[in-house]
């Protein structure tokens, strides 16, 4: 299987590459395992909560967590883990992550696939309704409920964060 986590960041001078590890509508979280080269359950989600978009990673990035940087791909379509898009960075949800008295940043990138056209129009997350932005929050916080950890939002913001984002998480 392709090595997914070495990919390049980069598709080009604006957009990078982020897989899929959770369609939308999943009510589990997936995630790549490196080692057995395959998709392995996460963990399940509460009961009624499902992703409301595509969640993955940028490629060949690192996360002050350890991870590859966590994406967000915001689009009418679902698609399927091991997917790789082409995405506009719109933008980062800044988090601050606290389990077992230990306190990191985690935060949330999102994007936009190049072909996506019920979202072409969308290039700055924080031009989402206050009431998108309000969901995916509890979106956020709903997913973590059962593993003990707390979620403090630092901020939303825009393109050019993401872009510094990426840049300073690329190996």
């Amino acid at each position: 299987m392709t090595k997914l986590l070495k990919l390049p960041t980069w598709a080009d001078d604006k957009r990078v590459f982020a897989v899929v590890e959770t369609p939308r509508g999943s009510t589990c979280k997936l995630e790549f395992d490196p080692e057995l080269g395959a998709f392995t359950l996460a963990k399940p989600l509460m009961a009624g909560l499902g992703y409301p978009y595509d969640w993955g990673f940028i490629p060949s990035t690192k996360a002050p967590d350890g991870d590859p940087l966590d994406v967000l791909i915001i689009h009418d379509a679902q698609t399927y883990p091991g997917v790789v898009l082409k995405c506009r960075p719109v933008g980062v949800l800044e988090v601050e992550q606290k389990a077992d008295g230990k306190t990191e940043r985690n935060d949330r990138l999102f994007a936009v696939p190049e072909r996506s056209p019920a979202e072409t129009d969308l290039t700055d997350i924080r031009h989402l309704p206050s009431r998108a932005c309000e969901e995916l929050e509890q979106f956020f916080r709903a997913t973590n409920a059962l593993e003990n950890k707390q979620l403090k939002f630092l901020g939303w913001r825009g393109p050019n964060h993401a872009i510094k984002t990426i840049k300073r998480s690329s190996r």
